[in-house]
């Protein structure tokens, strides 16, 4: 599944305690660039001092060794981010920084606040001036304004009040807090490198700079890491979890263990398992990259039919080429994938895909195969049906855009010109992430199946979540 179709908003890094916070937070942001691909932000911390950079676009593009080396410090934060809304918007680049009362605060924030309206009107009738049009920023105004002086107690306060999904990192004059929200919806872990302390959203992040996994902020938990260490605190009463069942199957990186799991194992089980629910005779597996390769190799296993890349990925396009390029944007998914013509023609293929949402980009694949030679084309998908809005951190469409909220199977292979199409089914995929059941499971499935385990203002929607 190609980015834009569906697209996670945000990756946050934190180092506390080394001499070149902000160099080490630059690597572990180039580790999380999958999450955000938009826009990018280091906050430093010398002392009470803070300084920032951020800009539009890859970590590669917004920062060099020119505007690093003013972000001095042994304490940095840094950001990427999707915008979920419109045009990006410069003010809306995180980490956000404020100076007030408490000193200074800078937050990064990965997810969504569900009841963000109703706060930000509470905030403006009393006299609060926004300055970006993200959610992100009433829990900076709510903790500044708490009669609470202790950064510590006044977040707390504040995450008792708010509601959804959240994987936050405060970062103050003498102190960094990392917290996740009741239900765990996003991930966010704790990772050591030497006598330094590290946050991030995936491991990935430690292993590009040789640090350790330590262990996962715990749902409704704030962890306090400062020069004396590590020490936790949980803010909220135990609650039935709800992690995020997509980032096993697109968002998270392979080589990410996340909600305690390997993401790669994961994703080849999931293809396993949907090679058992929907097999079908053919010569060739091959893999949608770059998740989709991982289920390709599972069901290939399961199914006993050869695998292989029919399908190659440029991994070399910029932002600004795809956005300012004419010729990029006519020739769409051309310019990103190019098919093995001497493996694909004459072929019966099983295309693996690890989500279909609007049914664009997988009509353009199809097409592509088609005129490569392939004499049959049965498309899978390693993930249910996805008919729901998300609310909880993702960039969804409009339901109206889901082609599987709208279509029946037959109508959607029609539309897509294949053989065969079949999704893996809720249960099959439960059964893969964690052997659970629907009644039983610790995951969100909000997307397929339209329970939304956090409640949602009435009235909300995706215009009002800019994250």
């Amino acid at each position: 599944m190609n980015t834009h179709h569906i697209q996670e908003e945000c990756g946050v890094f934190g180092c506390i305690g080394h001499p070149e916070a902000a160099n080490i937070t630059y690597l572990g942001l180039f580790a999380l660039q999958h999450r955000g691909q938009e826009s990018a932000g280091i906050v430093a911390q010398n002392g009470s001092h803070f300084t920032h950079y951020r800009g539009i676009g890859l970590v590669s593009e917004v920062f060099n060794d020119k505007n690093l080396q003013p972000l001095i410090g042994n304490r940095a934060l840094g950001h990427v981010r999707y915008s979920t809304t419109g045009t990006v918007n410069h003010n809306n680049v995180q980490p956000l920084l404020i100076n007030c009362s408490k000193g200074n605060l800078a937050l990064a924030h990965n997810g969504n606040i569900v009841n963000a309206g109703t706060l930000r009107r509470e905030l403006s009738n009393k006299g609060h001036i926004f300055q970006t049009t993200l959610d992100s920023e009433v829990i900076l105004h709510m903790v500044s304004r708490s009669r609470h002086q202790n950064s510590i107690d006044a977040l707390s306060e504040t995450l008792q009040q708010i509601r959804g999904a959240y994987s936050i990192a405060l970062l103050s004059d003498d102190l960094c807090i990392a917290a996740r929200d009741p239900w765990g919806v996003r991930p966010l872990v704790i990772g050591k490198l030497d006598n330094t302390l590290l946050i991030a959203s995936e491991s990935c992040a430690f292993d590009m700079i040789g640090a350790t996994l330590i262990r996962e902020v715990l749902p409704g938990e704030m962890v306090i890491l400062s020069d004396s260490g590590i020490t936790s605190h949980m803010f909220a009463e135990p609650h039935p979890h709800a992690h995020c069942i997509f980032e096993y199957i697109y968002f998270s990186r392979p080589d990410s263990i996340v909600f305690g799991k390997s993401v790669y194992e994961v994703r080849t089980e999931l293809g396993r398992q949907l090679a058992r629910e929907t097999a079908v005779d053919a010569d060739l597996v091959i893999g949608v990259p770059d998740s989709g390769n991982y289920s390709a190799i599972g069901y290939a296993e399961e199914s006993g039919i050869p695998y292989d890349l029919g399908l190659i990925r440029n991994h070399y396009i910029g932002r600004t080429f795809i956005q300012n390029s004419t010729l990029a944007r006519e020739f769409g998914v051309k310019v990103k994938l190019s098919p093995i013509h001497s493996l694909i023609n004459g072929k019966r293929i099983i295309v693996i895909d690890d989500s279909i949402v609007r049914g664009t980009t997988s009509k353009k694949i199809v097409a592509m195969l088609r005129n490569a030679g392939a004499r049959e084309i049965h498309l899978r998908s390693s993930a249910p049906a996805y008919r729901h809005p998300c609310y909880y951190g993702v960039d969804t469409p409009n339901p109206k855009a889901l082609i599987a909220a709208n279509n029946t199977i037959k109508e959607i292979e029609s539309y897509l010109q294949v053989d065969s199409l079949q999704y893996l089914s809720i249960e099959g995929m439960l059964k893969a992430v964690d052997k659970t059941t629907p009644e039983q499971t610790p995951y969100c499935t909000a997307c397929f199946s339209g329970n939304y385990p956090i409640v949602i203002e009435e009235g909300i929607s995706k215009e009002h979540l800019e994250v």
